[in-house]
């Protein structure tokens, strides 16, 4: 009875987070990209650049560690 058990490695959950937080942020972020809140640094748009981060982060966590990836 030997039974192959196969461990999702945390580090996929983790890079499904960051996928859709990345994505939430980003959306947010080019939602308010007309309308800029009265913030000292609001130009720089940081929404937009933290959520594209976390998407490409997010991406090659989950390409790197995805389930029944032969290693």
């Amino acid at each position: 009875m030997s039974e192959k058990h196969h461990i999702i490695p945390v580090w996929f959950f983790v890079g499904v987070l960051f996928v859709v937080y990345g994505f939430l942020i980003f959306v947010s972020g080019l939602a308010e990209w007309s309308h800029p809140p009265g913030t000292v640094e609001a130009q720089l748009h940081a929404p937009v650049w933290w959520g594209a981060l976390l998407l490409v982060l997010g991406t090659v966590y989950c390409t790197l560690f995805r389930p029944g990836k032969n290693k």
